[in-house]
């Protein structure tokens, strides 16, 4: 099911993602030689161009008939590769996409600076679309990217952080850049409220969706799979909502078992998989499904606003896909 869905996916926006990744690369010619390396090292290394997609997508379902979706898309990838940039500093990580970390093969300032061209690059490129709107949004999820790794990084390692804190944290790191990737579209094509509204509604669920099946990936598959260490949340301080639900859940013995695991940064594979088995005994996998389900739900239906069309059948096929993937 999931690899069927993937490919029908991939066969329905073939051209779309061909055109992103030829707009990625030509807004970054006329800069340094090594902006450009680094940018590439984080942009080409396996990226899905979900966010630029999604932006594409819905401009097809708003009716816009311009030449410049693909270029104004790849605002989103910009803006998310900045962040993958900053987040393995902060969090010292070692992998990214299966390869190693920009920061660890040219240095730290040099990561951190390029970073922050992605993130100006993609302001001027908003600036092009000349509607104001447009640049407070991208401007909104910058700040909003922001926080969400301020806050992430001030709690980290917190074993009382709750559901409620969690959700603020994805919503602000992952969701608010599908959101903005959804209603960008609707700005640009001058749609009323009510669909304006309808896209971010659909983005926002999605993003949150997608950052939920994300956190469980890092508890249901390998290295191999991921693209970096399994198990790496947790050892970087991130407590996601699987480990979130069966603290809360689990009897005096196995959270003591589970808190010991959690602060030592090297536990083994045999703790590891230890922990595993408490997030499935007392239901912090299966709730995190179930809320992602809903999410996904919501923005399903957040879609029924519009008539079909293939525009429209694709970003359902999205939405069950981000469910679909191994998690």
């Amino acid at each position: 099911m999931s690899e069927e869905l993937k490919q029908k996916i991939l066969s329905n926006v073939k051209y779309d993602l061909q055109e992103i990744e030829q707009a990625l690369t030509e807004n970054l010619k006329p800069y340094l030689d090594l902006v450009s390396e680094i940018a590439h090292h984080i942009l080409f290394s396996g990226g899905k161009r979900l966010r630029p997609l999604l932006m594409v997508l819905a401009a097809k379902l708003c009716g816009y008939n311009g030449n410049n979706a693909p270029k104004y898309a790849t605002i989103f990838e910009y803006l998310h590769a900045a962040t993958l940039l900053h987040d393995d500093l902060v969090d010292d990580a070692a992998m990214r996409r299966g390869k190693p970390v920009a920061n660890s093969v040219w240095d730290n300032s040099t990561a951190v600076l390029v970073g922050d061209f992605l993130l100006a690059r993609s302001l001027s490129i908003a600036s092009e679309t000349g509607r104001t709107r447009i640049i407070k949004v991208i401007a909104e999820i910058t700040e909003n990217m922001s926080q969400g790794e301020i806050q992430q990084l001030m709690r980290k390692g917190a074993l009382d952080l709750g559901e409620e804190e969690y959700m603020q944290v994805i919503r602000r790191k992952t969701a608010v850049l599908f959101q903005g990737a959804c209603r960008m579209s609707a700005i640009l094509c001058d749609m009323p409220q009510t669909k304006e509204k309808a896209l971010a509604d659909y983005g926002l669920n999605l993003g949150l969706a997608f950052q939920m099946a994300d956190d469980l990936l890092d508890y249901t598959v390998d290295s191999a799979v991921l693209g970096k260490l399994v198990g790496a949340d947790l050892r970087e301080g991130k407590l996601t909502l699987p480990v979130i639900c069966t603290l809360g859940r689990a009897g005096n013995k196995d959270r003591r078992q589970m808190i010991e695991i959690i602060k030592n940064k090297d536990f083994s594979v045999d703790q590891f998989e230890n922990l595993i088995e408490m997030l499935h005994k007392y239901g912090g996998i299966g709730y995190t499904k179930q809320c992602a389900r809903e999410h996904i739900q919501r923005a399903k239906q957040a879609l029924s606003v519009f008539e079909d069309s293939a525009p429209k059948e694709i970003l359902v096929d999205i939405a069950d896909y981000a469910l679909a993937r191994k998690m």
